[in-house]
């Protein structure tokens, strides 16, 4: 059955460290790619190419948003901060035993954006530190 995206839930520290829910604010999560990078291996004399898993990479995770002064405020605080933020991000909603994608990140970018015939909206990059943990609520 289809899982509806009006479902799911995005979590961020505060300046403060503590996990605050933004899902009313945000229209769109993209951008959790769990890759590995793969490390070339061929040596002299092989046929084909050979590899072997390196390290892991979330990647960025790009949130955009209808614009207020809520996560105007939580994005902003968190921009230039030295330590990381913690995410959560529930695809199909918090409900306990949903899958739940968690990690630490970086807040890179936050850009409010208008247009005449359109709300406000805002746009905020991540870049995720570290391993990706893919689990549950």
């Amino acid at each position: 059955m289809p899982v509806l995206g009006k479902n799911s839930t995005f979590k961020l520290d505060n300046a403060a460290g503590s996990l605050q829910n933004l899902s009313t604010y945000i229209t769109d999560v993209s951008g959790i790619n769990n890759t590995t990078a793969m490390i070339d291996t061929t040596t002299l004399g092989d046929s084909s190419i050979e590899f072997t898993p390196g390290l892991r990479n979330g990647d960025t995770i790009t949130v955009t948003g209808n614009y207020d002064a809520t996560p105007n405020t939580h994005f902003t605080a968190l921009l230039g901060q030295s330590t990381t933020s913690t995410f959560e991000y529930s695809p199909a909603g918090d409900t306990a035993g949903l899958p739940k994608v968690s990690g630490e990140c970086w807040i890179t970018s936050y850009q409010p954006s208008s247009a005449v015939a359109d709300v406000v909206k805002f746009t905020a990059t991540l870049q995720i530190s570290g391993a990706v943990t893919w689990g549950t609520n």
